[in-house]
């Protein structure tokens, strides 16, 4: 049986493709800070977390976001595969979709 997977909404986190891809910016090679703790900007795999327990995972994911060198390449990765969930280059899914509509 072969399996085809749909591509929508399957977008990678940067902390899920860094080490194999490694960034690249003006022949300097970067990794993103999210890929030291993945779960921090992707949310738990394998427990539920509590409206809480997310706002404060967001938080902390924001203020990481906010001094990664890849920060800028994040958010135009984001902006170009428009991902559902996680913290890309600072923001929330909803937060990247509202800033591309306002934009456009």
């Amino acid at each position: 049986m072969t399996r085809k997977f749909n591509r929508v909404n399957r977008s990678l986190h940067p902390s899920r493709t860094a080490f194999g891809t490694p960034w690249r910016t003006q022949g300097e090679i970067l990794l993103p800070e999210c890929v030291y703790d993945p779960e921090l900007h992707t949310g738990p795999v394998d427990t539920i977390e509590s409206a809480d327990q997310r706002a404060a995972r967001e938080d902390v994911a924001r203020d990481v976001c906010a001094t990664c060198p890849a920060r800028k390449l994040c958010e135009l990765y984001a902006l170009r595969v428009r991902p559902t969930s996680g913290i890309w280059a600072g923001r929330t899914a909803a937060e990247l979709a509202e800033y591309q509509a306002e934009a456009a």
